[in-house]
């Protein structure tokens, strides 16, 4: 029984099933973001808490008070001031956590409600660098975190993050 308890999963299902119970659905119609068209309680918007149109990714999703983030690579993301630089694992980690930073905040999160983020690295030999960028966008402690290489990444990213938040910012 202890074991059970002490597992990943174990412990992500508990959670998942009490969070709804904490009041957070609540704060959910209270978001930037509330007068997005809402299908069953589900609001799917862009990048900057707009409407999403009908593309085939939704960036961003709020239901019963949690933020749901599709992975943000650095391929799509900067001001491309650095084309043509060799790219570093620092840099993308940057860029992918200033647009993680961006995407939380439209959907009326923080960076201290991120709840959980899954870090995709295209080499685990990034993990030192990613890590050493990683840390200063959560100066009061880090969410929990699992962090895996794969074999590619779109637009030739060096790494990839997708997040759950919190809602935790009232409306404008």
């Amino acid at each position: 029984m202890f074991f059970t308890l002490s597992t990943r999963r174990g412990f992500a299902a508990r959670l998942a099933a009490l969070l709804p119970g904490l009041g957070f659905a609540g704060m959910a119609s209270a978001t930037p973001a509330s007068a997005a068209q809402s299908i069953g309680g589900v609001q799917k918007l862009d990048g900057e808490g707009k409407p999403a149109g009908k593309g085939f990714i939704t960036p961003l999703i709020i239901h019963n008070g949690l933020i749901y983030i599709a992975g943000q690579g650095a391929h799509s993301r900067g001001d491309k001031s650095d084309a043509g630089k060799t790219p570093t694992i620092e840099m993308h980690t940057k860029m992918v956590m200033d647009g993680v930073k961006a995407t939380i905040e439209a959907g009326g999160g923080t960076m201290d409600s991120i709840l959980q983020l899954t870090v995709y690295l295209a080499k685990l030999d990034y993990y030192d660098g990613m890590n050493s960028v990683f840390k200063t966008y959560f100066p009061n402690g880090g969410p929990a975190r699992t962090t895996v290489a794969v074999a590619g990444l779109p637009g030739e990213s060096l790494v990839e993050i997708n997040c759950i938040a919190a809602v935790v910012k009232k409306g404008a």
